[in-house]
Formats: structure tokens, C-alpha cells, sequence
């Protein structure tokens, strides 16, 4: 008899982009040398835009030197995937799980992610789908609701998705999000009528669908974020 798949999530609340970083090649070297187990961070980022690592600067529309006045960071990630933006009011999920154990490639992987943010979507009314040949995330219709970018090293993943809650949009006027030129970015605040509840009842949904997606049996929620933050220990 196997033993329950556990998936162990860190609710960290708003973290910077730099520092979320050194948490996460922490724990990706641990959960390599099988010190800790499958583990989730579930959080949010002041507004920041990231690269991935095939550095397509052009799909930043305005100079380097004018973010300081929007109050928006830029950083460079080894991640899949265009130029995103994060920012207050998205759900940010990073992921770092052990895709040998569960016997998961690649794609599967990423089309799981899409399938989570699927379901947590129609839990709204909202009518979801993974985007066309050569569109990543989750779209309503023409307009994007999630971006997905990873990095599997290892058979270890990192990164993850960003699901829009009720993200101030402006943001992604300055940018081609993903690289998708001519379409839409929109939120589940715009494509819902339903009330929605406090961002981390929204946050801990998502959690639980993404649980879900990959059959784990159960979700260990740990409770002192601070723990985890202080990357030094």
C-alpha cells in the first residue's frame, strides 16, 4: 500500500520578487536532496514584470528607466515563457514538486496547472479553457485570466501560475503579456456576477484545486509563514 500524497503549503502574503527567489532555489535544492516534501508558496508580489529566459525585452513596451514611476520592478528569471506581470490581487502559486514520482512529463505538467485553474474558475460561473496552439495559460474567450511559466530541473519544478483575481490591469498595457500580441488580460473580478469572498479564501480555493488536479491526498497547511521567510535558517 503507497503511502498519502502530501502537499505541504506555505501562505506567505505579499512577498518581493528577489526574495521569493531565494526562498525558492532553497527549497528546490532541498526537495532535490529529499529533505522536504512536495511544497507549495502561495502568495502575492508587489507590481513587478519578469522575463523568461529567452529574454524578449522588446515585448516590454516602455523604457527600463520609467518603471520607478508606474512603482513597478523588472527582473530576469530562468523560467519558460514571455514577459508576465505580478502584482497585488493575483493568486501567485510556485509549485516545487517531484514530477518523477508521480511519473509526470513536461507537458503533462503545465496542462495539469491549466486544468486546476479550469476548475477553480467554473467554481465562479466562469467558462474557462487552455489556450490555442502557441498560447499558454487560461483564457475566457479571447481574453487571458492565467499565465503559467516553469522551470523543471531534475525532475524538480519551480515557478508556476498567476491567476487574476482583481489585479489593476493597467499594468498590462505596458507590456505583449506572454508575448501574445492583440488579445485581452482580464480577471475573475470582470468575469463573474458572483460576490466574491476575502483573497485568501480565494487563494486556499485555488490551492485546493490544484490539489486536487494532482491526487494528492491530503494538504498541510502551515501556519507561521516566517519560518519559511527567513531564509537563513
Amino acid at each position: 500500500m503507497r503511502s498519502p500524497r502530501i502537499l505541504e503549503v506555505w501562505r506567505l502574503g505579499t512577498v518581493n520578487y528577489l526574495k521569493f527567489l531565494k526562498i525558492q532555489d532553497k527549497l528546490v535544492s532541498e526537495r532535490k536532496a529529499h529533505q522536504i516534501p512536495d511544497t507549495l508558496l502561495s502568495l502575492e508580489h508587489p507590481p513587478t514584470y519578469t522575463l523568461g529566459k529567452r529574454r524578449t525585452d522588446h515585448n516590454l513596451l516602455i523604457p527600463q528607466s520609467q518603471l520607478t514611476k508606474i512603482g513597478a520592478e523588472l527582473h530576469y528569471t530562468q523560467r519558460g515563457g514571455d514577459i508576465t506581470f505580478h502584482g497585488p490581487h493575483q493568486a501567485i502559486l510556485y509549485p516545487i514538486i517531484s514530477l518523477r514520482s508521480i511519473g509526470f512529463g513536461a507537458r503533462n505538467y503545465v496542462e495539469t496547472l491549466e486544468r486546476s485553474m479550469i476548475e477553480f474558475a467554473s467554481m465562479y460561473g466562469v467558462k474557462a479553457r487552455p489556450g490555442n496552439k502557441c498560447e499558454t495559460g487560461v483564457w475566457v474567450g479571447d481574453r487571458k485570466i492565467g499565465a503559467i511559466g516553469v522551470r523543471i530541473s531534475s525532475g524538480i519544478t519551480c515557478h508556476g501560475l498567476a491567476f487574476n483575481i482583481d489585479p489593476d490591469l493597467n499594468y498590462f498595457e505596458h507590456i505583449v503579456p506572454c508575448g501574445i500580441a492583440d488579445k485581452e488580460v482580464t480577471s475573475l473580478r470582470r468575469e463573474t456576477d458572483a460576490l466574491l469572498p476575502s483573497e485568501e479564501v480565494i487563494h486556499k480555493q485555488l490551492i485546493t484545486c490544484l490539489a486536487k488536479a494532482f491526487s494528492y491526498d491530503d494538504v498541510l497547511w502551515k501556519e507561521d509563514p516566517s519560518v519559511i521567510l527567513d531564509t537563513q535558517r
